[in-house]
């Protein structure tokens, strides 16, 4: 067997696409622009690489983009301003304070400032509260993409048997927390879980998110069963340089997958993506209205 491969960068393309379509329609019909605001602080190269492709997206989707900048050496108290600005700022729907934060910056107390009507990253208590309830949460972006890739894949999950191999409050948990809520039967397992190969072993959905390069070994998978890996990790390579790998040993799980992500070009691209989708749920939300359907 040879898994089909989920193309995470088309489907992130689909969802721009329906997404732009939405805005125009909240333009047109209601006079809303979603607009998102992304603050960084300090010169952390990735976060900057990352920060300019958010602004990139929002724009070509018609949202207005609000940009903040600031030096490495920001106080808290700044910061925390800064978000009480934003939080108070109609044309600001969504917030999102790029991680990580210098060492001198509490970033639970920075999430926490969020309101958690704008907190397009779902991170903040009251979001992660609601999603663990069954509640209107906003939803982290990155497992939101996971799910969206799933319910494309195999429609309705209730009843299989899923294993989310991490358990991180930014992909993990809230992982779990979407996979119960299709009524599959959930199990966390992580780094240190006695049996991995066995637990992972007997799962129809694998989602890995444990941040270790190819942890996750392609004899381990169940015939048929569908791969998500969230990992993204850099080791080096015989020439000196260095490649990007999964959790998952990609060539190995894709000889016995019924389907699996690829890394990059899976779950990357459906990031940024949903980021957008939450900006625009989060506005129909403050504005009391249903999301458009295109």
């Amino acid at each position: 067997m040879t898994a089909d491969i989920i193309d995470g960068k088309a489907f992130a393309a689909r969802l721009r696409e329906n997404i732009t379509g939405q805005v125009a329609i909240l333009k047109d019909k209601h006079n809303i622009t979603p607009g998102l605001a992304v603050v960084i602080v300090g010169e952390d190269p990735a976060s900057q690489i990352y920060v300019r492709n958010k602004n990139k997206s929002t724009l070509e989707a018609g949202m207005n983009s609000f940009e903040h900048v600031l030096p490495e050496n920001t106080s808290e108290k700044d910061l925390l301003a800064l978000v009480d600005k934003l939080n108070n700022d109609p044309a600001v729907n969504g917030i999102l304070v790029q991680l990580p934060l210098p060492k001198h910056i509490n970033e639970s107390a920075v999430i926490d400032a969020i309101s958690p009507a704008k907190d397009v990253d779902g991170f903040h208590v009251i979001n992660s509260g609601l999603l663990a309830t069954g509640g209107d949460a906003i939803v982290p972006c990155t497992p939101l993409g996971c799910l969206l890739m799933l319910q494309d894949r195999l429609g309705d999950m209730s009843g299989l048997d899923a294993v989310v191999v991490g358990r991180s409050n930014i992909v993990g948990k809230p992982m779990a927390q979407l996979l119960l809520n299709e009524s599959c039967t959930v199990t966390i397992a992580h780094s240190r879980t006695k049996n991995l190969p066995e637990v992972v072993g007997r799962a129809d959905i694998v989602v890995a998110a444990v941040g270790r390069p190819e942890i996750i070994k392609g004899d381990w998978i169940k015939p048929g069963a569908t791969v998500i890996d969230v990992g993204i990790n850099r080791v080096p390579k015989e020439d000196g340089k260095s490649r990007i790998v999964g959790d998952v040993e990609f060539a190995a799980a894709a000889e016995r997958a019924g389907a699996i992500t690829p890394v990059p070009g899976g779950v990357g691209p459906m990031t940024i993506a949903c980021l957008l989708k939450n900006t625009v749920t989060a506005a129909c939300r403050q504005a009391g209205i249903e999301e458009p359907e295109v």
